[in-house]
């Protein structure tokens, strides 16, 4: 208790200091010239920039973090009119020091980063965006989507939102962090190592990227970490179950063996279950996810977790779905995933726009969520809402998501805590839950999920409205279930 009251004790002394000037700034007074600095090199930040920060450390407090946490953002939140311009476009563009390692068009390859100088705990996050399988499909992608295969327009700055937003309110326990964001260019779910060829037309190179981001980051403060935390959404979720252990081990080969690494995978658990109706193997929204996988892991060169690999060799495709390889990970994992994800209902074929869908289609649904279910219920961390939607860290209703009471930023600060405690041989929090699985059996059923707008109108569309847009039938459903149509609509209503 005396330790935290000692950094408590500073950390107030740091904040009025920094309100005082705030307020002298705000009471109307004349601001004082700014200084000039000097020009910093083109897509590189600058490690003596002048701006002000909190040079604070919270991993030393995590086992009174909650009611510690509670005063910081009180008086962080009284100081955000003195920094607020300074928040806008907080992550400066870095492109890599090894020049080899590319984009698929041959651009440099780069990350943003938000520096929190005295902070011990850095978050990486892995963009996603799909991906490309064949010279042809990776030819239209690069005409239509050419941000995710190129370097050659990136902004200068990126503004951080939901897990990677540098506001307590948006970003409860993360906000004060290294924020690190890293553009998904490489089309390979982050898994290539592979140079550009003539054969190809594209170099993928999404591993060696992520591994050159980690040596870049040892020499601007990651060498000093206490935990590391590797995010992604989507593509980039998958990618962070293909690549958690080899930051790990990257960083301990590099002599770095006190960090802690962590991963966070959110929306990039998917199924290689049968689509409701196959199709023609055109490109990635058409085709199975199988045989996506299984061309692609060819044409990209792509490299798995090697205990995995050693587990289907021949067959390391099965490596890119959650279920299949996360048995052999190592590293500590939180699962975040929608029960009725939008991508796979896409890549199986469903779609839930239109004409309201058959009653074969509505048992398609329900039956993914089932699945789902089953193959997380082995995970030990994991949130898992009952909700139509995909991705979700980044969004800034992150926060607003709840399973069973408990939202999203509580649950990773609950992981955060029993990962500290299991290390110290503390008994976990009580009242403070990691596994979160939504038990209601349709699309929406919970209350709290993201609102749902109609594509034609744009207007909001409440549960009973979207279900009855996709063709469910209440009579009917209330028949099956044995009640009255009334009171399942009242279940409905109130997300029961």
């Amino acid at each position: 208790m005396t330790a935290i009251r000692m950094v408590w004790s500073l950390l107030l002394l740091v904040l009025m200091q920094s309100g005082a000037l705030c307020a002298r700034r705000f009471r109307g007074g004349r601001n004082p010239q700014p200084r000039r600095a000097p020009p910093s090199p083109p897509y590189r930040a600058d490690r003596g920039d002048t701006t002000e920060s909190f040079p604070l450390d919270f991993t030393a407090v995590e086992e009174n973090m909650d009611n510690f946490m509670t005063q910081v953002k009180n008086l962080a939140q009284s100081l955000y009119p003195c920094s607020a311009q300074k928040l806008d476009y907080d992550m400066k563009l870095n492109f890599l020091e090894n020049t080899s390692v590319t984009c698929n068009d041959g651009s440099p390859a780069g990350y943003y980063l938000k520096e929190s100088r005295g902070s011990r705990r850095w978050l990486i996050f892995l963009e996603g965006g799909w991906y490309c399988f064949n010279k042809e499909n990776c030819d239209s992608r690069y005409e239509t989507m050419r941000r995710l295969m190129s370097s050659s327009k990136w902004a200068q700055t990126k503004t951080g939102t939901g897990i990677l937003s540098p506001l307590p309110e948006e970003n409860p326990h993360w906000w004060n962090a290294n924020m690190v964001f890293i553009p998904y260019c490489s089309s390979d779910v982050w898994s290539g190592a592979t140079a550009k060829t003539e054969q190809s037309g594209y170099a993928f190179m999404g591993s060696l990227i992520i591994q050159e981001v980690v040596k870049d980051l040892l020499n601007k403060g990651l060498d000093n970490a206490k935990v590391l935390l590797l995010a992604g959404s989507s593509a980039g979720g998958t990618g962070v179950l293909l690549n958690v252990d080899h930051v790990a081990e990257l960083l301990e080969g590099l002599g770095h063996t006190g960090i802690q690494v962590r991963g966070l995978s959110d929306s990039g658990w998917f199924l290689d279950n049968k689509q409701y109706h196959c199709t023609d193997c055109v490109d990635t929204v058409s085709c199975a996810p199988t045989e996506t996988i299984k061309r692609g892991i060819k044409y990209w060169g792509g490299v798995v977790p090697e205990r995995c690999r050693q587990a289907h060799q021949g067959e390391e495709w099965n490596c890119f779905f959650g279920y299949r390889v996360f048995p052999s990970i190592k590293s500590p994992v939180f699962v975040v995933q929608w029960l009725f994800d939008e991508a796979q209902l896409t890549v199986d074929n469903i779609q839930l726009t239109g004409q309201p869908v058959q009653e074969g289609q509505w048992r398609y649904i329900q039956n993914l969520g089932i699945e789902l279910r089953n193959t997380l219920k082995d995970v030990p961390a994991m949130f898992a809402p009952a909700c139509l939607a995909h991705e979700v860290i980044t969004r800034n209703y992150w926060i607003d998501v709840q399973v069973k009471g408990t939202s999203l930023p509580r649950a990773l600060h609950c992981w955060d805590r029993s990962l500290h405690d299991n290390r110290n041989n503390k008994a976990p929090p009580k009242g403070c839950p990691v596994h979160l699985i939504d038990s209601c059996p349709w699309p929406h059923c919970n209350p709290t999920c993201p609102t749902i707008r109609d594509q034609f109108t744009g207007q909001e569309m409440n549960v009973i409205q979207f279900l009855m847009h996709m063709g469910f039938d209440v009579q009917r459903m209330a028949q099956q279930q044995g009640m009255d149509p009334s009171k399942l609509l009242g279940m409905l209503s109130s997300g029961s």
